[in-house]
């Protein structure tokens, strides 16, 4: 099922986990999730051509919905824009997040989450700069992403450490969605593998996990 989630961001918008390329500036006067949207090369989100992307922004500036016609035709439609962050739906069941964030006065850098749902939801996360050049791990690691432990509640005491346990040998795979707070510098991590699982044993899971955050200070993600 793993695969069949990689595979799926592939085909939808050039998704992968490992990143590479160097962090270059541009000066900041271009630096604005509108243009950086538009400027996007049609080569990391071929499902959007550059007409539906400017288009789905005249859209919304024009306080209508922004749905355009794919290039498999269908829709996406964007649901959110600010001044550094963009939210494509780019299918029924895939979603697209894009998230300026400052480095200094003169820079940014682009953060893109990718979500698939099959049905249970999972994301991958890309940097780039703003001349959208992938920006490798080994050149500067923006986060350290969540491992399956950083979910789970320490159980408070002997019986729900046993409930927990005889629960989450079911947890096979690490699913998480992750979603950005459109009004700040704020990730929010949800772990989403409940929702793969039966309904019985996910629900029983739920009890003892919740959700991380995580926020932008300026050169990395940290966990809150």
């Amino acid at each position: 099922m793993k695969k069949i989630f990689r595979s799926l961001f592939a085909d939808m918008c050039g998704i992968s986990l490992v990143v590479s390329g160097l962090c270059l500036p541009l000066s900041s006067y271009a630096q604005n999730a509108k243009k950086t949207f538009i400027d996007m090369p049609d080569s990391l989100c071929p499902l959007l051509t550059h007409n539906n992307r400017a288009d789905c922004i005249d859209f919304l500036n024009s306080h209508m919905k922004a749905k355009v016609q794919n290039r498999f035709d269908s829709i996406s439609e964007m649901t959110e824009m600010s001044k550094d962050y963009i939210r494509v739906r780019l299918s029924q069941e895939t979603t697209w997040q894009m998230k300026l964030l400052t480095v200094n006065d003169s820079t940014k850098v682009i953060c893109v989450v990718s979500t698939a749902c099959a049905p249970a939801c999972d994301s991958s996360l890309k940097f780039y700069s703003t001349s959208w050049k992938e920006i490798s791990s080994k050149d500067k690691s923006f986060i350290n992403l969540p491992q399956l432990n950083d979910f789970f509640i320490t159980p408070s005491d002997s019986l729900s450490s046993y409930q927990l346990e005889s629960v989450r040998r079911y947890a096979d795979m690490l699913l998480v969605r992750a979603d950005f707070n459109a009004s700040d510098d704020a990730l929010t991590f949800t772990f989403t593998t409940p929702d793969y699982m039966d309904k019985g044993t996910g629900d029983k899971l739920r009890l003892f996990i919740h959700p991380l955050s995580y926020q932008w200070n300026g050169e990395q993600f940290l966990k809150k």
